[in-house]
């Protein structure tokens, strides 16, 4: 008495099938559980044994025996409950077992015999689709998370019976339909901040703008009470539309994190995730035992907000180097090495010093220079290095901020954003795994960053006067290329690169 079930699981951020075999063989009764195993999938024999018989069925007295193959990896969460149940009553006989070889399934179950939701599904559904399965059975609770890949039948199920008689063709249960795209077009870009809300600070506002058109990192610095925040926080609202793909991208994190907002499906905005400064390096970068996304994954396609950004440990922040270079981070353990997507726009926030009023023409600052260079010193110059941007935000007058007019919307500034964007999707057609002027390497800036003789000279001068690395040198041509793009230029000249050197000046003040 054997029956095969193909249930789901998730490693990293991608989907993947288990099969879950279950043999019934003669001998006192007891059920046991191999193929790598941790304690939910462990515990899930109490929840099973209760489920069946409460949905109605009997457990069958026998000596079970249940795979999960492959076993070489690892299996946890709760999702096996109702795969490891199914198997259990089609070895029994009460589930026709033909119907389940193209049939994948996944939830936790109650003690009553309801079907929980679980986290992953999306990425389960999408290896589900893939691997050629015609239907897919989920909980009830996501079911409109998994309808949004096509190709493959979505069920709902709320109880186990209900699951068993729709495999046994004694009920009918509708599938679940949903257009991702329609999805998509009516719920996106539902932002709550608007750059309208923001008076004054043009300068900042502007190298905001240019951060956003070519995908670079910024550090705002300034005294309290400056802004930095309110403009962080609206970053994500001028960055371009959100594209499904990249929804969909988002999303699987979300989901495989446990993270997905109930009752949405698709994540239509682009994420802002800002950690507390006393997260560890595993919270930020991902990790534990089975690793799981971090803040870096969670920020995909969106934008990752570090507040006060010297009281993070130094060791936590020099993690970010290769996420910032590469758009992926690689956790290695014992057991597996997974990749997690990590292509997301760093916005730091930091004061001058640590009472945060140095140079405030208002209030005097207290601190020592000992004390002002130790604040400073907590940020390596490597980690400075790869931050593209570094602007200052100066205090605004309280009279000046009450005369101010409402500022420009974020749907007026992310439509030239839209525009530029165009410029390098255009620019960056024939070349893989870059989409903004801020990912391209040294060859790529080479190509398509060439300068005029004017130009050249003006960057020379102030490479030399202010002792900038190589790595700087190429920022500043991306970020001069993306100002060129801005203004609908084919090419930086000397305005655009005058205009990119002054975004490099902080780094040296520190």
């Amino acid at each position: 008495m054997l029956a095969k079930v193909i249930g789901c699981s998730v490693s990293g951020v991608e989907g993947l099938l288990v099969q879950v075999e279950v043999d019934l063989a003669q001998g006192l009764p007891s059920f046991s559980t191999v193929g790598l195993a941790e304690g939910a999938v462990r515990e899930a024999k109490d929840r099973v044994r209760a489920a069946i018989k409460n949905a109605g069925y009997s457990f069958p007295q026998h000596r079970i025996t249940v795979n999960l193959a492959p076993a070489a990896v690892k299996k946890e969460g709760t999702g096996y409950d109702l795969p490891m149940a199914m198997g259990i009553l089609a070895a029994a006989g009460l589930v026709d077992g033909s119907g389940l070889e193209r049939t994948a399934m996944a939830g936790e179950l109650s003690l009553d015999g309801s079907v929980r939701p679980v986290p992953g599904v999306l990425p389960m559904a999408l290896a589900a689709c893939r691997e050629g399965m015609d239907r897919f059975l989920v909980p009830a609770g996501n079911a409109d998370e998994a309808a949004i890949v096509q190709g493959i039948d979505v069920y709902p199920v709320e109880r186990l019976d209900q699951a068993v008689e729709l495999l046994a063709g004694r009920i009918a249960l509708a599938s679940v339909t949903l257009d991702p795209a329609e999805l998509f077009a009516r719920h996106r870009d539902r932002y709550q901040v608007d750059f309208a809300d923001i008076k004054g600070q043009e300068y900042a506002k502007r190298a905001m703008e240019i951060a956003a058109a070519g995908g670079h990192n910024v550090l705002l610095t300034g005294v309290p009470g400056t802004g930095k925040t309110m403009m962080a926080r609206r970053l994500a609202t001028i960055l371009p539309d959100l594209t499904l793909e990249e929804a969909i991208e988002t999303t699987k994190v979300f989901s495989s994190a446990g993270l997905l907002p109930e009752r949405e499906p698709l994540l239509v905005t682009r994420p802002f995730r800002a950690p507390h400064h006393t997260v560890s390096d595993a919270g930020l970068i991902g990790g534990g035992q089975v690793p799981r996304p971090g803040e870096v994954s969670l920020a995909h396609n969106g934008v990752l907000f570090l507040d006060e950004l010297p009281e993070f440990k130094k060791h936590v922040l020099e993690v970010l180097r290769q996420p910032l270079e590469d758009g992926t981070v690689t956790i290695a353990r014992a057991s597996s090495s997974l990749r997690f997507p990590a292509r997301f726009m760093m916005v730091a926030a930091m004061n001058p010093c640590p009472c945060g009023f140095l140079g405030d023409r208002l209030r005097s600052c207290t601190c020592t220079p000992l004390q002002v260079q130790r604040y400073r010193s907590r940020l390596s110059g490597p980690l400075l290095d790869r931050i593209d941007m570094h602007v200052e935000v100066p205090p605004v007058a309280v009279q000046e901020m009450l005369g101010q007019p409402e500022g420009e919307p974020s749907a007026a500034i992310r439509q030239r954003v839209n525009q530029a964007r165009s410029r390098q999707r255009q620019r960056f057609s024939g070349t893989a795994d870059i989409h903004c002027n801020a990912q391209m390497g040294a060859r790529e800036v080479k190509k398509f960053c060439r300068l005029d003789p004017a130009s050249a000279d003006l960057l020379g001068q102030s490479i030399s006067r202010l002792g900038l690395s190589a790595r700087a040198y190429h920022r500043i041509l991306k970020i001069a290329l993306t100002i060129a793009d801005l203004a609908g230029a084919a090419m930086p000249d000397q305005s655009h690169v005058a205009e990119a050197i002054q975004y490099r000046r902080l780094q040296f003040d520190l």
